[in-house]
């Protein structure tokens, strides 16, 4: 039956005029199985599967959304007519960007070249396995009834399709802001998709961090309190909390942590921009290491920016009762009592850990993205949420993993002020007593209730983040 249809609508694309419109005319009668001059959702998405003509999920509900002009939920002969045309000419645009040499054919090699223009780097065997996923006549080359055959009734483009599955995501909020920025296409930055996308990153974010706040706490309170004479356990530290300051208590400095999602995510965003144009060896085209560049300065960026309001995260998470009556109060103590070098305490080990946070996290995601596309992609190149998830968490538990050393050692030089007795050390100086005293695991003081709240967090972050997709009309 496929083939059947192939050669009646797809034959030959050369038709013009009366022809087309016949086509067109024949596929519609097709479609419209109970005759009423419109084809619904539910008709096309069945007519198109008894035609062995395969679609991507919600395709069916997007094409009649892109061409339903009169919003009667159903297409009439003019309005489908329109559609294809106009949807067919876009993809005459992507195909002509796609053929380089212009000979009328896509081979592998091109394929190649048009996502690493858009920073995806793949390998031979990837753009192959793209190639054959449309490749009709097994030529190992894609010619254009082939392009048009696969992409009529596909609304989205494939390269952009491709990009968006394996974009490393700021769905996954896991409480760090070290990662490297989202990659956004063309495409997305004209239409104003990015800003949506990167508001529904903050709200996840947000409902993420306060979801794992008291984990958060008790990782602070690990790493600044807990050492071998005064070990602190989970159970204890959290019983410390509760007896201390009430139920409550387990949110401190969760308010100044949701805060700094916002100026974060734009600055990041904003100088990420500006550094890719900066390290781009070509106009628009941006490989890994330069990606990798731009990110950490970008990180760097922004973490200046914003660092204050890290200390006073820092600060108010370890407050004792009636210590500030809030975020405000803290800063101007803080001011008064120490001076304006108190809110870049740990600034240095901070910065330092953006290096083998961000490296690790992207080799980590890129090794098992290409693990996942050599042994398991077949016909498509998206992975399904649960690999996407499980790739991004894995790349940022092993990044946070690299960091961690320097991430403690920020956190007690951020708190040694507020602390009685402490001594005002100088990064080397605690590194070097913290290994004389501790012991190299000295350095993963908190970690457990760290990764402790990677999968929940995680887990509240994707259901916040598709929630918000939806509500801010963002297509998946």
């Amino acid at each position: 039956m496929y083939e059947a249809v192939r050669k009646l609508f797809f034959a030959d694309c050369r038709c013009e005029g009366g022809d087309a419109s016949k086509t067109y005319e024949d596929l519609f009668a097709r479609l419209d199985s109970n005759k009423d001059g419109r084809v619904d959702v539910s008709e096309l998405r069945a007519g198109l599967a008894a035609m062995g003509i395969r679609t991507g999920k919600g395709a069916a509900q997007k094409i009649i959304s892109s061409g339903d002009q009169d919003k009667d939920e159903g297409l009439d002969f003019s309005e489908f007519t329109k559609y294809l045309k106009d949807h067919e000419k876009k993809l005459r645009l992507t195909f002509k960007s796609l053929d380089k040499n212009n000979d009328g054919r896509i081979d592998f090699m091109e394929v190649k070249q048009s996502l690493a223009d858009l920073g995806l780097d793949i390998s031979k065997e990837e753009a192959e396995k793209i190639l054959n996923s449309i490749d009709v006549d097994g030529t190992m080359t894609v010619d254009w009834n082939e392009w048009r055959e696969h992409f009529l009734f596909n609304p989205a483009t494939n390269l952009q399709e491709i990009i968006r599955y394996w974009k490393h995501s700021t769905v996954l909020d896991i409480g760090d802001s070290l990662a490297i920025p989202d990659e956004f296409t063309e495409e997305e930055k004209t239409t104003g998709l990015w800003w949506k996308q990167l508001s529904a990153g903050a709200m996840a974010g947000a409902v993420s961090r306060t979801g794992t706040a008291p984990l958060d706490r008790m990782k602070v309170f690990m790493q600044v309190h807990s050492s071998k004479s005064n070990k602190i356990s989970l159970v204890g530290g959290f019983k410390q909390m509760l007896k201390e300051g009430g139920l409550t208590s387990l949110w401190r400095g969760n308010g100044i942590n949701v805060l700094k999602i916002a100026p974060e995510t734009a600055i990041k965003f904003m100088a990420y921009e500006r550094y890719k144009k900066m390290f781009a060896s070509e106009p628009g085209k941006v490989r890994t290491h330069e990606r990798f560049m731009a990110g950490s300065l970008a990180g760097a960026t922004a973490q200046t920016a914003i660092y204050p309001m890290e200390v006073l995260k820092t600060r108010l998470c370890l407050r004792k009762t009636g210590q500030y009556s809030g975020m405000f109060d803290c800063a101007k103590k803080i001011m008064k009592k120490e001076g304006v070098k108190a809110f870049y305490k740990g600034y240095i080990p901070n910065i330092i850990g953006i290096i083998p946070y961000a490296g690790i996290d992207l080799a980590v995601y890129e090794s098992l993205k290409n693990l996942w596309l050599s042994r398991y992609a077949k016909d498509t190149a998206n992975p399904g949420i649960l690999v996407l998830l499980g790739c991004g968490t894995v790349s940022s538990s092993c990044g946070q993993l690299a960091s961690y050393p320097l991430a403690l050692i920020r956190t007690r030089m951020q708190a040694q002020a507020s602390l009685e007795g402490s001594e005002q050390l100088p990064m080397n100086l605690m590194v070097k007593k913290i290994l004389e005293k501790e012991g190299f695991f000295g350095l993963y003081r908190g970690i457990v209730p760290n990764f402790m709240k990677v999968i929940p967090a995680v887990s509240i972050s994707y259901v916040v983040y598709e929630y918000m997709r939806s509500g801010l009309g963002i297509q998946k």
